[in-house]
């Protein structure tokens, strides 16, 4: 898998409630644990852009509310910093559910998605309205 060319800031943890900006079903989740989580014994796992978690759907369309999901991590209200200087933020924290294979469940995102989470996974951007 390539790199990621900007530091990405980790600042969401478990019981974050994220928006789910796809057309799947979903509408809020809470990040219940990180993939592939690494880091110090004890402490809670952090995430960021281009992150895949295991969320609860908590609200939505009844055949998604109270499942485990996994979902990408695709906006962050914490600034990210670019390698050109450029500081991003957005204005909420949003995801979009995926399945075990890392293909998307919905067929369009709502708002902007983050370029860092389409340098880690090609197959998102054909859903994306809008790359920033």
């Amino acid at each position: 898998m390539k790199g990621i060319s900007s530091h990405i800031s980790k600042t969401l943890i478990p019981g974050t409630i994220l928006t789910c900006a796809d057309n799947s079903g979903a509408k809020t989740l809470m990040i219940i644990n990180k993939i592939g989580k690494s880091g110090a014994h004890g402490r809670l796992a952090s995430v960021g852009i281009g992150d895949i978690v295991m969320a609860s759907v908590k609200s939505g369309s009844p055949q998604y509310i109270k499942k485990k999901v996994r979902a990408v991590i695709i906006r962050q209200r914490s600034p990210v910093l670019r390698a050109a200087g450029m500081r991003l933020r957005f204005e909420d924290n949003a995801a979009i559910l995926i399945t075990d294979v890392n293909l998307p469940v919905a067929t369009e995102v709502k708002g902007a998605m983050a370029r860092e989470v389409i340098e880690k996974y090609i197959k998102l951007a054909g859903i994306a309205s809008r790359v920033i």
